[in-house]
């Protein structure tokens, strides 16, 4: 004998001491899934047969029990669950988390339970307690069904007991995980039928009549590339012609090219149609009116039909989730007349607003699933998405239009009504008050608890990424304190490596090392870029105000923003930014930009230069201050030296070269920022190096290679040859040594020129070498460059041999985590994903800042 569960249920084991519930559950169970009231009361107290302790145990057990159903796993309780009071808590816990509880009874005789507690030395209960329990037992078997379980399984024998030779675990109906579409999933239909077919053939569904088999009613409805619709519900009243949707929809439910979930009005009918009593009210007069003219076996396959479907299904391994009026996370996948009732009605108030309709909650508003969660039953002028949801019923019946999502495309395709068929009772074509969408109304105030504490952040390109609660505090004080509009912080650039160390004497850094890095790696090409001496600047812009209010929800700030790599304003006025902006703009606009790549905004990563724009304070308080400080006391040293020497002070020569050795290093020291500095009086002092098209509309640029982004930002740069600087680069393909020499020629050029350096980079924008995603950028700075890092005498022969012991594992672990979460961030965006979602990976980039890092890296 097999013994089936629903996957997901909360088991409970029943019978007397000695009935051999614990044998049974480690024999069909495994470890973790048993919850045994015996260990609960070791564990509280040391000793399982510690009858005092049997309070605590219990509140235990509930509290072990409860973690596991929240999580969505199958528990089976060992305990006696003997008296109904026993088992009301259990089953008030499978009640709060939609898991069907099931009842395995052993009925054992008394007999056999006083001979295996005699046998037992740790707990021999007196045959009066045997004799109560037994009793408990028989009382308990009448009302196990009353209780609330789903299913009962009674074992009366030992024989019984032993013919048990599994328990299988049966997914739950809604369960669909392993269909993954693609899908077309319509919205409320009402008994519009043309409506229906013309987004059908929209839709590129193949409609064609067939003969009549009884459940195909003479239609045969297909997809050339297999696409399967989801019905999300209320095919019938209002509409002009129920009968023939139902006809439409149970023929593409019986071949396989459709699914379907019921809707309010569906269940009405079939209770209808089930002969109970039911008000013909909102549109179902009209529905059975026009199912009089159909017979008697259509209306018993439609009472049949609608009678069959599931509350909600969860689809492509549990990213799609579709219900008629939505569903909450803690539902999905799970099964009880609560979540049928939710997905049916959805949740209301108890009150009832001024056009006699109930008010809802906005469940949307709240939710936080994976799961995307496609819904109708209120109409809605337009469907927009909010939090990973969104209500496809856009009124048709009341003159709206028939709506259908493509998934995982996620395109929508509508078609116009006809007419309108009914007026509603509450007006719902009335245009928006403002531009902002429902996600970025509510986008509005963000939660603190979706960006602090310790968090575990899920990217495409690393897996999860922990970010420890300390850090999170001190990325949300930067935030909170410091940071641009939130709304327009889709971004931030990660941290980038140095290159290793290199053998070279005279050296702490040079391009052979990074070059090396990726060939170990099993790269074929790269593409150096000069490194400008800037600041880090992210820029978002739009074509226009009126794209930043649609797109990102920003009213009164113009057409976009320029931030630092902490998210801060780049400009401290706002009149100089709003001039930058409009030349980065005009530019995109001559080169063609926004024609080209069909897009109205644009992210960009670039460097601003001069350096001393943004860092004067740092130049001032920390460069010039040592310059100045060492210059002004090494003179005086050495005008100190000078007189000792005249007064012919042994060992003077050998300390007057060491001074001016020091004063040498000082000056270059000096030089080398300021070659970097220059004063800003107006925006024509500014120069601008863009170096990635980071994301535009439905786009991150991720899968182009970086030959491609500097061919673009070409063109943007001749727009405005003033502001824009190109970067030179250079492509090196690594089998060829010649081209390898001739890169880091030009690197040395550039060094003894006093630029910064390079940037080493894989061809392609995103690269995976022997270990999995390499770096992807690999920094090389010059010496006199270094110089401002490491101080003025870095390369003396004795701080050459202390530097060159310098470690990189935990830059190069930084700088591969922010970047993973800085593309898992602009990603979120474009998928129009919850601001709070992009957020968290943005937070993450900034909170990963804190972490103990040599900052000279």
């Amino acid at each position: 004998m097999e013994i089936k569960v629903p996957e997901l249920s909360l088991v409970l084991l029943i019978g007397t001491s000695g009935s051999g519930k614990s044998t049974f559950a480690k024999k069909h169970f495994s470890k973790f899934e048993i919850v045994s009231s015996d260990e609960c009361r070791g564990i509280v107290s040391n000793d399982e047969n510690d009858l005092a302790a049997t309070t605590d145990a219990f509140e235990l057990l509930h509290y072990t029990v409860a973690k596991r159903l929240k999580n969505g796993l199958l528990t089976v309780v060992d305990a006696t669950n003997i008296q109904q009071e026993a088992r009301k808590g259990l089953l008030q816990l499978a009640r709060e988390y939609h898991c069907l509880p099931i009842a395995i009874v052993l009925n054992i005789p008394e007999s056999v339970c006083k001979e295996r507690n005699a046998e037992r030395e740790d707990r021999n209960l007196g045959n009066h307690v045997l004799r109560k329990q037994g009793q408990d037992l028989k009382r308990s078997l009448k009302s196990l069904k009353k209780e609330g379980f789903k299913q009962i399984q009674i074992l009366n024998s030992v024989e019984e007991v032993n013919q048990v030779e599994g328990i299988s675990r049966a997914k739950l109906y809604n369960d669909k995980k392993d269909i993954t579409g693609p899908f077309d999933i319509i919205g409320d239909i009402h008994g519009c039928y043309d409506e229906c077919l013309d987004l059908l053939q929209k839709l590129g569904y193949e409609i064609n009549e067939v003969a009549d088999d009884g459940q195909n009613f003479g239609l045969q409805v297909q997809h050339p590339q297999n696409r399967q619709v989801i019905f999300l519900g209320d095919l019938v009243d209002r509409g002009p012609n129920s009968p023939a949707v139902l006809k439409l929809v149970m023929s593409m439910v019986h071949t396989g090219s459709a699914w379907c979930v019921p809707g309010n009005h569906d269940i009405k009918l079939q209770k209808k149609l089930s002969g109970k009593n039911v008000n013909l009210k909102h549109g179902l007069a009209e529905t059975m009116a026009q199912m009089e003219n159909e017979s008697s076996d259509f209306h018993q396959q439609v009472k049949e039909f609608l009678y069959s479907l599931i509350s909600h299904y969860v689809f492509d391994h549990g990213n799609l989730v579709v219900a008629h009026a939505g569903i909450k996370e803690e539902m999905q996948g799970r099964g009880s007349g609560a979540i049928r009732a939710f997905c049916l009605y959805g949740e209301s108030t108890g009150e009832i607003d001024e056009f006699g309709l109930p008010v809802r909650y906005n469940w949307a508003s709240e939710y936080r699933g994976k799961a995307k969660v496609v819904y109708g039953h209120t109409p809605v002028p337009e469907a927009e998405w909010l939090n990973k949801t969104i209500d496809i019923d856009t009124g048709c019946v009341f003159g709206g239009k028939l709506s259908a999502l493509r998934y995982p495309e996620e395109e929508l395709i509508s078609v116009p009504a006809k007419e309108v068929y009914c007026e509603p009772v509450k007006p719902f074509l009335e245009g928006p008050e403002s531009q902002l969408n429902n996600q970025q109304i509510d986008d509005d105030l963000l939660n603190i608890e979706d960006v602090s504490g310790k968090r575990i952040v899920q990217t495409r390109l690393r897996n999860n990424l922990t970010i420890r609660e300390e850090n999170s505090i001190a990325a949300l004080e930067v935030m909170s304190r410091f940071a641009v509009n939130p709304k327009w912080l889709i971004y931030l650039p990660p941290t980038m490596s140095p290159c290793e160390t290199s053998n070279q004497e005279a050296y702490l850094e040079f391009p052979e090392e990074a070059i090396d890095y990726y060939k170990k790696q099993g790269l074929k090409s790269l593409i150096c870029e000069e490194k400008h001496m800037g600041s880090r600047a992210v820029i978002v812009i739009c074509k226009n105000e009126e794209v930043a209010k649609e797109r990102f929800g920003v009213e009164g700030e113009g057409i976009g923003v320029c931030y630092t790599r902490t998210g801060r304003n780049f400009f401290s006025h706002p009149d100089l930014e709003k001039e930058f902006l409009d030349r980065v703009q005009k530019a995109l606009e001559h080169s063609g930009f926004w024609n080209k790549m069909n897009t109205d905004w644009l992210c960009m990563d670039t460097e601003l230069m001069p350096w001393s724009a943004k860092a004067q304070s740092l130049i001032q308080d920390q460069y010039a201050a040592v310059g100045a400080a060492a210059r002004n006391a090494l003179a005086e040293v050495e005008k100190s030296l000078g007189l000792a020497q005249k007064r012919g002070i042994a060992g003077i020569d050998e300390q007057l070269q060491k001074i001016k050795s020091k004063q040498k290093a000082v000056s270059n020291y000096i030089h080398a920022y300021q070659n970097y500095c220059w004063e800003v009086q107006s925006i024509e002092d500014y120069k601008l190096a863009p170096f990635h098209l980071l994301a535009t509309e439905g786009a991150v640029h991720v899968d182009k290679n970086h030959e491609w982004h500097m061919d673009q930002i070409k063109e943007i740069c001749l727009a405005d040859p003033a502001l824009f600087k190109i970067t030179p680069y250079k492509k090196v393909d690594l089998d060829d040594e010649s081209k390898i020499e001739e890169v880091i020629k030009w690197w040395i050029e550039l060094t003894q020129k006093g630029g910064e350096g390079m940037v080493v980079k894989p061809y392609d924008f995103l690269a995976y070498g022997k270990k999995g995603l390499v770096q992807p950028a690999i920094k090389c700075r010059g010496k006199e460059y270094l110089r401002i890092i490491y101080g003025p005498e870095y390369d003396t022969a004795y701080n050459l041999e202390r530097l060159k012991k310098r470690g990189l594992s935990k830059k190069r672990s930084l700088a591969l985590r922010e970047f993973a979460l800085g593309i898992e961030s602009l990603e979120r965006f474009v998928r129009k994903e919850p601001l709070r979602r992009t957020h968290e990976s943005v937070f993450g980039v900034l909170a990963l800042e804190s972490e103990e890092v040599d900052p000279r890296l």
